[in-house]
This record gives C-alpha cells, sequence and structure tokens, in this order.
C-alpha cells in the first residue's frame, strides 16, 4: 500500500486516504488464536509507514461474513450491524479434505518435477510453494524454489538457509539484461552502425521484457528433469500471458526449424505432461476467491493443462476456536469448501489459519504437516 501511495504521488495523485480492512478485536480474549490474531493486525498498523500513517484513515473490522446484498454493504460502515442471528455452533470439516502433507506426498513419489502454486494475489501462494518446498527438502530432495512475481517475497518467507533448498527470483531486470546482452553478442558482428542501432532500439521494446522472463521460466521449469522444481507463480493475468507465450512458440515450433532453445522448445508439453508439473490452485474459503480461481481453472483447461489439486488456505472451518466472529467464519467457509470439493477438485488440501505467523523453516514445516480438526 504504501508502494501504491508512493507511485501515485509521484504522478501528482496526492488526495489520497487509507482505508484498512478487516481489522480484528478478540471479543474473547480466551481464545488463543483470537488473541493471536489481533495482537498481529495490532503489530501490523503499529508499524505503517510514516508516508501512510499521515493519510485520512478509515478502519473496517474483521466481519464473521462476507458483506453481501445493500443493507450488509452500508453495515459496513456501521460497526456491530453486520451480524448473524444464527448460533452457529463449531464447524467441521468434511473428512475430504486432507493436510498438505498428504498432497506432498503424491507430489514426493515421482522423485522429480515441478510443483506450480497459481491464484489471486494475497491469498497465500508464497506461504503454501515455501512450505512444500521445505518439506520436500527436509525429507531430503533437492529442490529450487522460485517465483515469477515480482511482488513475492520467497527468501523472507524461508527466512533462513535450508539443506537442499535453492532460493531464486526471476527478477525482469536481470533477465531483460541478459537476454539483451546475448542478442547483441550474437549479432552484433553481422550489422553494420546503422542495424546495431535499429537493433538496439528494438531490444527497448516492452516485448523484450516479456520474452527474457518467458525464457527464464523455460529454464527454471526444465530444471524439473533433475531435481523439484516449486514454483511461486505471479497473479492470474502475468500467468496466463506465460502460458499464452507457450501456445505461440509451441505452435511456431510446430511450423518451423528456426533455431529455438530446448527449454523453450519442450515447456508446453512438459506443462502438459500431469506426470512432470503439478498445478495447485490457491484460495481462500471465500466466493471472490473461489471462483476467481475457478475462473483460472478453465483458462489452464483450455491450455491443455489439468490442475493437480486444490488448497484452501487460512481456514477457520473446525474445531479449535471460541471467539464469536472466527466461529461464525468457520461456519461460512463450509459452503465454498464444499464447492471446491463437488464442482472443482475431489483433490483438496485445506491449512487451516496458524497462531504462528508461517515464516521460517520449522512454523513452515508445521503448517505443512497442519491438520483441520
Amino acid at each position: 500500500a504504501d508502494r501504491t501511495r508512493a507511485e501515485l504521488s509521484q504522478i501528482g495523485v496526492s488526495n489520497q486516504c487509507l482505508i484498512l480492512n478487516g481489522l480484528f478485536v478478540a471479543q474473547d480474549q480466551g481464545d488463543p488464536a483470537a488473541r493471536a490474531l489481533e495482537a498481529r493486525g495490532r503489530q501490523a498498523v503499529e508499524g505503517i509507514p510514516a508516508g501512510l500513517a499521515a493519510l485520512p484513515r478509515l478502519d473496517i473490522p474483521l466481519l464473521a461474513c462476507a458483506p453481501m446484498g445493500i443493507a450488509q454493504l452500508r453495515g459496513m460502515l456501521k460497526p456491530g450491524t453486520v451480524s448473524s442471528s444464527t448460533d452457529f455452533g463449531a464447524s467441521r470439516v468434511s473428512s475430504a479434505a486432507v493436510p498438505l502433507s498428504d498432497l506432498i506426498d503424491a507430489i514426493e513419489a515421482a522423485g522429480h518435477g515441478v510443483v506450480m502454486t497459481m491464484g489471486k494475489g494475497g491469498i497465500g501462494k508464497t506461504t503454501v510453494a515455501s512450505a512444500i518446498a521445505i518439506e520436500l527438502a527436509h525429507r531430503g530432495h533437492r529442490v529450487h524454489l522460485s517465483t515469477t512475481d515480482p511482488a513475492a517475497h520467497l527468501a523472507v518467507t524461508v527466512g533462513e538457509p535450508v539443506p537442499g533448498l535453492q532460493v531464486s527470483r526471476i527478477d525482469p531486470a536481470v533477465e531483460t539484461a541478459r537476454y539483451t546482452a546475448e542478442v547483441m553478442a550474437r549479432s552484433a558482428a553481422q550489422l553494420d552502425a546503422e542495424g546495431i542501432a535499429l537493433l538496439e532500439e528494438d531490444l527497448r521494446s516492452p516485448c523484450t521484457e516479456e520474452i527474457a522472463v518467458f525464457s527464464a521460466f523455460a529454464r527454471t521449469v526444465a530444471e524439473g528433469e533433475e531435481c523439484f522444481v516449486v514454483l511461486d507463480t505471479a497473479p492470474t493475468g502475468h500467468t496466463l500471458l506465460l502460458l499464452d507465450a507457450a501456445e505461440a512458440y509451441h505452435r511456431d515450433v510446430a511450423r518451423t526449424t528456426s533455431d529455438v532453445p530446448e527449454a523453450v522448445r519442450k515447456l508446453l508439453p512438459r506443462l502438459r505432461d500431469a506426470r512432470f508439473t503439478r498445478v495447485l490452485l490457491v484460495t481462500l474459503p471465500e466466493a471472490t476467491p473461489v471462483h476467481e480461481a475457478a475462473r483460472l481453472r478453465e483458462d489452464l483447461l483450455r491450455a491443455g493443462i489439468q490442475p493437480f489439486a486444490w488448497v484452501v488456505n487460512q481456514s477457520f472451518a473446525g474445531g479449535g476456536f471460541r471467539d464469536p466472529v472466527l466461529v461464525e467464519r468457520g461456519a461460512r467457509e463450509l459452503p465454498y469448501i464444499a464447492e471446491v470439493r463437488e464442482r472443482f477438485s475431489p483433490r483438496l488440501a485445506l491449512v487451516p489459519w496458524s497462531a504462528d505467523a508461517p515464516v521460517g523453516p520449522e512454523r513452515l514445516r508445521r503448517l505443512a504437516n497442519s491438520r483441520a480438526d
């Protein structure tokens, strides 16, 4: 949010305010999870950067249910008016939902390959990808954890070096510079000064960055032939750009014998090979994230890629919560969890909300092996 504030200020948009959504205040101080959630939010608020802190601010509390309909939406601005008269008891999750470790068991059986976590921004793809990578490394496998998302913070999430685990990021600026240097080195000897100038101008095109990132993505996927590659992929638009590029390259290779790198030539077949690439659609147990993930699933199927499983992250469904807001949230998650299982994927992992921030190898392994009651 502070980065967005600064970018807007740089282009002269200074009439800004901050809306702080989902601010939680525990109603049951005897609920450890409620106390932890309140403390986590308080810590974040206390650490607001100075630029954001200077803006006028509107706080909206964490609601027990999604504000659907005119009355509920109006009630968002009047604390205490969005509530339910229903008495929600402890929610129970179907036994069809398994812990993340069960999916890791199935992934591990192949011995190598690619795992891709996909979904909208802010649903925990980085956490899920890091937990999978660390658990595979703990089991003795060589693992490369990487991302195409410029906003991801893999190194911060992993926290410290893990034996057998390599962590990297496909940096657009670095990859563009590398690609530009390769093209210039390969072509400059055959060009005069005017030709070199035209080539340099062409390489300044935005398309150059797309090609460079795509090529790096293809090289990273190719490493799955020798080890496990876990890719925390970018939000949907960038992901589909990569898939569209793969489709275009694949069609081009089918028509021509041009000099295309092997990693690029084999990318789409590798992504379509369910024995090599396992796509995990990560979502939250709420209407918008589930339905956006469903649309992403349709796009993947059109590209010939069958998702391996769904991961429902940060769930309050199941036992272990006493605070009335959290209990009701858990109960209201159940229809969305059932929708995923019944409509989209019989292979479903449920990751419960954790009182400990999932940062560092120990906490990420605990998350990978956690089970909803």
